[in-house]
């Protein structure tokens, strides 16, 4: 049996131990499995939004993707839509990518032994990854809402990897139909709100779509997430 804890934002970060998931369903880390599935070579998470254009800056041929409040930054080549993301051609590209909440956690977790990304598309291959590693602890830190309070999604999603962890199942029905419902996906359903979209929000929900775990590391001086497959 795992040791598990729930965290919650960066502000929690210095609770995290052992293996820790930074879990960002609505949009951050949906969308950094499609850049990965679309072909991208690199995925370098920023937290600093300046660091990440500087970054493009010097490195033209690199893609740069960041939101903050959930739009697309003025500089940047793309925002943070999964629904978006997985129609890129992005083989053999270097992603630059910072967000409002997502990318913010990894510098927060100073104390976890392992950092991995998550999100309801991978969480199957999560599950798979933490079960295969048997760390002593397991952390779920959720970012939350811009990384400033809980939300439904990624609280439901740590959830849904502690039951799993335990042999229970939550089903695709049923996540999106609580998390359908809840005020973090408002978003998703009003269109006015012209950088979120229905079909984000069912990209989003699509649960175990793809079989592969985004692991954090540090490369040549810049942090990055590798893709690891874990097939079942």
């Amino acid at each position: 049996m795992f040791d598990i804890r729930i965290l919650q934002q960066s502000r929690e970060g210095v609770k995290a131990e052992g293996l820790t998931v930074i879990i960002d369903v609505f949009r951050a880390f949906t969308t950094a499995c499609c850049f990965i599935e679309r072909g991208a070579k690199r995925l370098i998470p920023l937290a600093d939004a300046g660091k990440a254009y500087d970054l493009k800056q010097h490195n033209p041929d690199f893609f740069f993707a960041g939101e903050r409040a959930g739009e697309k930054l003025p500089e940047a080549d793309f925002g943070n839509s999964p629904s978006k993301a997985i129609e890129l051609d992005l083989k053999g590209r270097t992603v630059v990518f910072t967000t409002s909440a997502g990318t913010q956690g990894f510098q927060a977790a100073v104390g976890a032994s392992e950092l991995v990304s998550g999100s309801f598309c991978n969480a199957g291959a999560i599950v798979r990854y933490i079960q295969k590693q048997n760390p002593d602890s397991v952390s779920l830190m959720c970012m939350g809402h811009r990384d400033i309070r809980p939300s439904d999604e990624d609280t439901l999603c740590a959830e849904y990897i502690c039951r799993a962890l335990n042999g229970e199942r939550m089903s695709r029905v049923e996540i999106r139909a609580r998390l359908r419902i809840s005020p973090d996906a408002k978003k998703f359903f009003d269109s006015d709100i012209h950088w979120a979209s229905e079909a984000d929000f069912d990209f989003c929900t699509d649960v175990d779509r793809f079989d592969f775990i985004l692991k954090y590391a540090i490369m040549d001086g810049l942090p990055e997430l590798r893709p690891i497959t874990v097939s079942c």
